[in-house]
C-alpha cells in the first residue's frame, strides 16, 4: 500500500507510543475509483446485474423493484486489501431501494432502524463458476448507467469515536471531552485527521468514512433496539461486532445522488461474512 499520509500524520501531531498505538488500528481496504483505458475493470456502478437463472430482479414487496446500485467481481480484487472473511471469488451485487414515493403518494425510505425496510436493500453473491446471463430491468425501473471501476488496496483509518480508538489515544473508552479539553498531545492530531478526511467514496472493507459519525454507531443502535449515547459501553460492545462490507458514494458520473449527496454503507457481521450470508447485511444511509 502506497498511502503514507495516515502514518505520516500520525507520526507529525502525536507522541511516538500514542502514533504506533492508532496506526495498529488502521485497516486495508479496497478504493474504487472510475477505469482509465487499458485498467482491469473489478467493479461496476450501476448497469445491469448478471444473474444466475431463475434468480429474479430483488424487489421490496408492496413497493417495487429494487434499483442496482454495484457489482463487485472479488477475484479481480487486490488480496492484501480485504479482510481475511472476505470471498476471494466469486461476484457481489447491491440493490436499494431509492423510490422518493410510492404509487400510492406515500414515501418509502430504507432505515436501519426499521426491520420492515430491510428488503428494500440486498446483497446478492453469486459463486465463481455460476452461469449467468443479464437480467431484464423491470419495467418503469431505469437503470442507472454503467460506470467501470478499477481497484487499488490502501489503509483505511478509524473514525476518531470508535471505542479502540478513544482507548488507544485517551487510554479507556470514556467519550471524547471537547476540542478545547482535549489533552495537548493529542488536540492537534485530532484537529488535522478531521480535515484529512474528505470524500468517502467508494471502497470494499476496511473504516467507513462516515458523513454523519460512526455507521457502526447506527447499526448497533437499531440492533438493540435502543437509542443509546455515543461512549455508551453496550452501544461499543454491539458496535465492534460490525465489520464494512462496502460503501458507495454519490456519483454524478453514474447518476447516483444518495438523498443530500449521502453514502450508502453496508455492514455485516465477521461470522456472517465467512459464511457468505449476505443477506444477513445491513445498509446505512447518511446523507
Amino acid at each position: 500500500m502506497t498511502d503514507e499520509r495516515l502514518s505520516r500524520l500520525a507520526a507529525e501531531h502525536l507522541p511516538a507510543d500514542l502514533a504506533e498505538r492508532w496506526i495498529a488500528l488502521l485497516r486495508p481496504c479496497i478504493r474504487l475509483r472510475r477505469s482509465a483505458r487499458g485498467e482491469r475493470t473489478a467493479a461496476a456502478l450501476g448497469g445491469v446485474p448478471e444473474l444466475p437463472a431463475g434468480v429474479g430482479w430483488p424487489e421490496w414487496q408492496g413497493h417495487g423493484p429494487l434499483s442496482f446500485v454495484a457489482s463487485v467481481r472479488c477475484a479481480e480484487l487486490p488480496h492484501e486489501g480485504l479482510a481475511e472473511e472476505f470471498p476471494y471469488d466469486g461476484t457481489l451485487f447491491f440493490f436499494c431501494y431509492d423510490g422518493w414515493a410510492d404509487t400510492d403518494g406515500e414515501g418509502a425510505f430504507v432505515s436501519v432502524y426499521d426491520p420492515e425496510s430491510r428488503p428494500g436493500a440486498q446483497v446478492l453473491y453469486v459463486p465463481e463458476g455460476t452461469p449467468v446471463s443479464p437480467a431484464e430491468a423491470p419495467e418503469g425501473l431505469n437503470p442507472y448507467p454503467r460506470l467501470d471501476l478499477t481497484a487499488a488496496p490502501e489503509p483505511s483509518a478509524p473514525d476518531l469515536w470508535l471505542p479502540q480508538v478513544r482507548e488507544a489515544l485517551l487510554g479507556d473508552r470514556r467519550p471524547w471531552p471537547e476540542l478545547r479539553e482535549t489533552p495537548a498531545g493529542i488536540r492537534s492530531f485530532r484537529r488535522a485527521l478531521m480535515r484529512l478526511n474528505d470524500r468517502a467514496g467508494h471502497r470494499i472493507g476496511g473504516h467507513a468514512v462516515p458523513v454523519q459519525g460512526p455507521v457502526e454507531y447506527e447499526v448497533a443502535n437499531a440492533e438493540t433496539g435502543v437509542e443509546r449515547p455515543w461512549g455508551d459501553a453496550l452501544l461499543d460492545e454491539e458496535a465492534g461486532r460490525w465489520l464494512v462490507l462496502a460503501q458507495f458514494d454519490s456519483d454524478r458520473e453514474a447518476d447516483m445522488v444518495w438523498g443530500d449527496e449521502g453514502t450508502l454503507y453496508w455492514l455485516i457481521r465477521p461470522e456472517d461474512l465467512t459464511a457468505r450470508r449476505f443477506g444477513e447485511a445491513r445498509l446505512v444511509i447518511q446523507c
